[in-house]
């Protein structure tokens, strides 16, 4: 992995005066614009069935092109199947500055059914102050913000010193497949020194107010795993209690349901609830240096284990998301399977966590199998080559509000990044209240003020980042 260099670092800084000038807030015109792209992409229906990505990526391919954009430098890549369109658009600069930065999101997202929500989930509606449809958080917020600010950055005449690189990608929300393609078989168009993803971090509201600005600098690990029970059925009339595999699974679903991973923290995870503990009072900021002790106060834990934002930071959990059973409402099931998904700690090897499932299921008559192998994701260091940058903008543009670093409890296309040696760092700048995260629910909103913030942040952002030409 390569990391920043203090030369870069002071490169960046140097940017930064550079990059105020043009610190002024999106104009109408601006806003109009980015609304517009959101607007288009909320609107194309790119659940991964469809097969719609490479519908949206073109549509993006098409802005970029009208901006100016060299059709060289925006590639519509189809694959690795012909159900997914990715895009990977460059904006040229001298190459003084060293090696490009990527910027990405993804195109996909996941179902949503009219009948679940109170509005359309594929029409993209203002209401209330807030912008309503499927994927308004996750993600088209940052394909629109990235291709909306490749737009202004290009009308405004920036010249940067090193490239940037934009990616958006067809199946975040499935297989990831997409982003491993490109890394495997397009790696000469995915050469950057370091990534930024729209697709985590970001801000935190409580009840309106900004409380924290997070950067995602880890996540945790994707496994799913399946547990099946099995038998030769028969008629309901003469029902077998011992061998009905759905009685079966039962007690181990159980204690799945009450077992607690153990706590461990790590270099991420330790920061965020060392700087989170100076942000909060009371009960919640003793909890927090109470879970910092050798060993962790119990009653600390316990608490903050309650809340699923925390738990997720201090563990690895696993959780059944689906269950199918039977084949007929008179015949005895043959069949019984449950589908766990579990989020693994960077560091903490997969087979420990599938023999936990096992212990758990304490069943030999219940099979467990691989569903979706862990990959490991290696933290991304947090130098101040990334955070110093970031943390000037921040607080010029949010003042007062504090960075605290995050291991995601998500897993992301970052993963893939990461493992290809390029440092990833989650800079969504999106604030959401942390008690309505509506991402993959029912009546997915973010709020009309949040999404024109993260417009304009993003288009200092690059700005800052990859440096501007001194004028001749």
């Amino acid at each position: 992995m390569r990391r920043p260099t203090l030369g870069l670092w002071a490169l960046l800084v140097s940017a930064l005066p550079a990059a105020a000038a043009a610190q002024a807030g999106s104009s109408p015109a601006d806003r109009t614009l980015a609304r517009d792209i959101f607007r288009e992409l909320i609107e194309i229906n790119t659940t991964d069935s469809l097969g719609n990505t490479p519908r949206a990526a073109r549509a993006m391919a098409r802005r970029l092109a009208a901006a100016g954009f060299p059709a060289a430098d925006v590639r519509v890549l189809i694959g690795p199947d012909a159900t997914h369109g990715n895009l990977v658009a460059r904006y040229r600069g001298t190459g003084t500055g060293g090696r490009p930065i990527i910027v990405f999101a993804h195109l996909d997202v996941v179902p949503a059914r009219r009948a679940d929500w109170s509005v359309d989930p594929f029409v993209f509606l203002e209401q209330d102050g807030y912008f309503y449809g499927r994927g308004t958080t996750d993600d088209k917020v940052g394909d629109a913000i990235l291709v909306a600010d490749f737009v202004r950055l290009k009308r405004a005449g920036f010249k940067p010193t090193r490239d940037l690189i934009l990616v958006l990608t067809g199946d975040e929300e499935t297989a990831g497949s997409c982003i491993q393609w490109l890394v495997t078989e397009h790696r000469d168009l995915l050469d950057g020194e370091f990534a930024l993803n729209t697709d985590a971090g970001g801000g935190v509201l409580r009840d309106g107010r900004r409380v924290m600005f997070v950067v995602q600098a880890s996540e945790k690990v994707y496994a799913t795993y399946a547990l099946e029970a099995t038998d030769k059925g028969g008629h309901s009339s003469l029902p077998r209690p011992a061998d009905n595999p759905v009685y079966r699974l039962a007690p181990a679903l159980e204690r799945l349901a009450t077992y607690q991973f153990p706590v461990k923290l790590n270099e991420v995870s330790r920061a965020f609830f060392e700087q989170s503990a100076a942000i909060e009072t009371g009960q919640l900021a003793d909890d927090m240096r109470g879970i910092l002790r050798d060993p962790p106060d119990s009653a600390a834990v316990a608490r903050l284990s309650a809340v699923p934002f925390y738990n997720s930071k201090l563990r690895t959990t696993c959780v059944a998301t689906l269950v199918e059973a039977g084949h007929a409402e008179n015949a005895l099931p043959q069949s019984a399977r449950v589908t766990v998904n579990c989020r693994i700690l960077p560091g903490e090897p997969a087979s420990e966590v599938e023999a936990t499932l096992r212990a758990l299921a304490a069943d030999d008559r219940i099979a467990i199998r691989t569903i979706y192998a862990a990959i490991p994701s290696p933290p991304s260091p947090l130098t101040r080559a990334i955070m110093g940058p970031i943390e000037k903008l921040v607080a010029e543009q949010f003042p007062n509000v504090p960075i605290v670093p995050v291991m995601e409890a998500g897993a992301t296309d970052g993963l893939f990044l990461r493992n290809a040696g390029i440092p990833t760092y989650g800079v969504s700048a999106v604030f959401e209240e942390q008690n309505d995260v509506r991402a993959h629910g029912r009546d997915e909103r973010l709020s009309v003020r949040s999404f024109y913030d993260a417009l304009d942040f993003w288009y200092r952002m690059m700005q800052a980042l990859a440096g501007a030409q001194s004028p001749s």
